[in-house]
């Protein structure tokens, strides 16, 4: 099975050779438009097998199986309070539907994937890496289950919790640990043997600028496929031309028997 996270930079209907030359099973793809609400080629090529959610019709997570995979929206829902405070703001409780953007998903209803493209609002306390932190918060359970990936464009470098303005309970370091708590590592790191915040390789690039490489996509698996999993990444030359991100790929080497 090959499954590739891509932040596409928008209108994927005009990039679509370029996604069909990853021969990929799954593709999870960030910033990508609504086939319901695009053209004929698009909704053609997205077919009946895909699951989308935004907020709005031309920028969310898209998730397409190209080859007969099965893939089916898991209903993750739910709140997280945090307890022993006297304060009664709105500010120490949560729920799922306010976090964004967030889509898990089942594969042939053999594994579990979290697809994220962290958000942020101007003002916003918990934006961007504090979102994923919160939904960690709060689906801790469903995330400790083997055969669990979570990937996509987390916004986000621990190179970045030296700025005070970040709080280290759930910066980026935060939740890297959390997941490892969880049983999951970072396939990139693994395979490169680099650390977190020091990544030789960049995923997206600043205004497109080949200099200002920033590693803020990621796939961490859960450790019972370590074994099996296989990581390559896009290079910065291939794809620039039509986004500011390149692809994650992860292979595994262990078949999975397909729907029919």
């Amino acid at each position: 099975m090959r499954i590739i996270t891509w932040n596409c930079n928008g209108a994927l209907r005009n990039k679509l050779d370029e996604v069909n030359s990853l021969n990929a099973d799954i593709l999870v793809i960030q910033e990508c438009e609504n086939p319901e609400y695009s053209t004929s080629k698009y909704k053609e090529w997205a077919g009946d097998n895909y699951l989308w959610v935004g907020e709005n019709k031309n920028k969310g997570i898209g998730i397409f199986s190209k080859n007969d995979f099965s893939i089916q929206s898991l209903e993750w829902n739910g709140e997280f309070i945090l307890n022993g405070l006297r304060s009664k703001s709105k500010l120490t409780s949560w729920i799922t539907s306010d976090l964004k953007l967030f889509l898990p998903f089942s594969v042939n209803q053999q594994y579990n994937i979290l697809a994220v493209w962290t958000k942020g609002k101007q003002g916003e306390r918990f934006d961007y890496i504090g979102q994923l932190w919160k939904y960690l918060q709060i689906h801790h359970t469903e995330l400790s289950e083997d055969n669990t990936i979570i990937l996509g464009d987390f916004n986000s470098n621990q190179k970045w919790d030296r700025d005070k303005r970040v709080d280290t309970w759930w910066n980026h370091a935060s939740v890297v640990e959390e997941l490892s708590e969880l049983g999951f590592e970072s396939l990139y790191h693994i395979e490169k043997n680099e650390l977190q915040g020091i990544e030789s390789m960049g995923t997206y690039f600043h205004h497109k600028k080949e200099n200002q490489a920033h590693h803020i996509d990621y796939i961490f698996v859960s450790h019972n496929l370590l074994s099996q999993s296989m990581f390559e990444i896009g290079g910065y030359k291939d794809w620039i031309k039509v986004s500011d991100h390149v692809p994650l790929i992860l292979n595994q080497k262990e078949k999975i028997k397909c729907s029919t």
